[in-house]
């Protein structure tokens, strides 16, 4: 026999040979899977399958219409976690850790189209900020181990078992989750698993925080460091009579209204066990924020901090250097009862930008947070507003300053009147208030320069009807015109400590207004 016989008989017994292994490690591998899904399954969930497929060469593994549920479900009713899974495919998995680790090790696995749904005790979202971990995690970690995780078309719901009611829902997930680190070390950490680099598109996401608000997003997308959120909507469950009558105390309503916001250069995380969150900036496009005040239940009468107590006491690193609001839209109301209807402040056109806002936790020393608001006032006049604080002050101390150009008291009547059975007449040139302040007082000055101004005063038992004595008189006492001249006046006042900041800015307003005038 000739040497290139022999060596072309070698090289097929060779190949029949592999191919003879494949065959049988593939069969094998086959029975393997099963006992590992099932048998070896110390997780608390069952896991089945329609078909799974193996390739030895590719070393990959594809499975279909993969059903997973809980393993102590109750025999009359849902609860816990179920999944319907379209198919994963495993790719460039270890063959040993499989045949004597009894463990998928591989290099990425592809999840299509999961339909999620939990079931679960209370109208908490998580009972529990372990949730994730013990539930999700570690049972996922005890079959496939894997690097990068690709999640195409899922959808997650979570339904209280109480009631009946969706808590969350979200649809059309698309996440990316490359160079994951899952280890004893991680696990007990709050972030139970560390990742290089994420990817995460959603949209359709309801959640409903409590039992007064639901909120829903129609996209977000985040990437690393930067998020985009659109169409964001934080709605009232109930309307405004419906609502305050289930308040034990006043309390403000708000329905808010965002067309997008981008969040750039995003770090967030836990450090040390805690959370944390930096951004250099976030620009909010379009907000439309309605804050309702109800007069009807009992005056809550409980401390209000200022901004600079509220910021220096969060429990964890916050830090937003940049925060941007623009061409938005902020109307407050005000009512003392269902028959007059609201009072109504509207700033259109509404601009903000605040710079280095930051909580004071394990800080002791930084620069003043600075706010700049420029708006349209009662849909007439221009209105600019400076106010600045810092956080690690323990006195509360503030500076506010702001001018209000060419403006026709006239549009206040849609306050003034339901609120102070009051209408005016003629014109603020140009008025400009100066406040220093803190939580104990303020002191400052404000000037006005007007003309023609005029007070109507209406009957309380009949408001559509002028109290003509009472308004002669008012108007008797009212200086109707500042003569070409701004006049001011000093302002100094005791801050009523159950009342907001803003309270406390109206006041001293009004206090100026009132010195101005009479």
């Amino acid at each position: 026999m000739s040497i290139y016989k022999k060596i072309a008989i070698v090289i097929i017994s060779l190949f029949v040979f592999v191919i003879l292994i494949n065959i049988g490690l593939n069969y094998w591998i086959k029975k393997q899977l099963p006992i590992v899904i099932h048998e070896k399954n110390k997780t608390a969930y069952n896991i089945n399958y329609e078909k799974i497929e193996v390739s030895l060469f590719s070393r990959n593994i594809y499975a279909q219409t993969l059903l997973v549920s809980p393993k102590n479900e109750p025999k009359d009713s849902k609860n816990g976690l179920f999944s319907k899974i379209e198919s994963i495919t495993i790719k460039h998995f270890n063959i040993w850790d499989l045949a004597f680790r009894d463990i998928i090790q591989a290099e990425s696995i592809i999840i299509n189209k999961p339909r999620v749904i939990l079931y679960k005790k209370g109208e908490k979202l998580l009972n529990s900020s372990k949730s994730i971990k013990t539930e999700i995690v570690e049972p996922f970690r005890k079959i496939v181990a894997v690097s990068n995780i690709y999640l195409n078309d899922g959808t997650v719901d979570v339904v209280s078992l109480d009631n009946d009611k969706t808590l969350f829902s979200v649809k059309n997930i698309i996440l990316k989750l490359e160079g994951i680190l899952i280890t004893d070390a991680t696990l007990n950490e709050k972030l139970p698993l560390q990742y290089k680099k994420y990817t995460l598109m959603c949209d359709s996401l309801f959640y409903r925080p409590s039992h007064f608000y639901h909120i829903t997003i129609g996209k977000i997308s985040t990437e690393n460091n930067y998020a985009k959120i659109n169409n964001f909507s934080a709605v009232p469950q109930y309307d405004r009579k419906n609502f305050v009558r289930q308040l034990p105390k006043e309390k403000d309503i708000y329905t808010i209204k965002l067309d997008s916001a981008d969040i750039n250069k995003m770090d967030w995380g836990f450090k040390n066990d805690r959370f944390f969150f930096k951004a250099t900036s976030i620009v909010m496009n379009h907000l439309n924020a309605n804050i309702y005040r109800g007069k009807m239940p009992k005056d809550d009468l409980s401390k209000k901090y200022l901004y600079n107590h509220l910021l220096r006491n969060i429990k964890f690193p916050l830090q937003i250097d940049t925060l941007q609001v623009l061409k938005s839209k902020l109307v407050y109301e005000e009512e003392m009862d269902f028959s007059k209807g609201p009072g109504v402040l509207n700033f259109d056109q509404f601009n903000l930008q605040a710079t280095n806002l930051r909580s004071g936790f394990g800080l002791k020393k930084m620069d003043d947070v600075k706010i700049k608001i420029n708006c349209i006032f009662m849909k007439a006049s221009p209105l600019n507003v400076d106010w600045s604080f810092n956080v690690l002050d323990l006195k509360d101390s503030f500076h506010i300053q702001g001018v209000i150009s060419n403006f026709d008291v006239r549009a206040m009547q849609n306050f003034s009147k339901p609120y102070m059975n009051a209408s005016f007449t003629g014109a603020f040139h140009k008025y400009r208030f100066n406040f220093y302040g803190n939580d104990a007082a303020s002191k400052g000055n404000a000037s006005l320069d007007y003309d023609d101004l005029k007070v109507k005063l209406f009957k309380k038992k009949k408001p559509e009807k002028e109290a003509k004595i009472k308004s002669a008189i008012a108007n008797l006492l009212v200086k109707n015109d500042s003569k070409d001249k701004a006049k001011t006046a000093d302002v100094e006042l005791e801050r009523i400590q159950e009342k907001s900041f803003y309270n406390f800015l109206w006041r001293n307003i009004a206090e100026s207004l009132k010195k101005i005038l009479i």
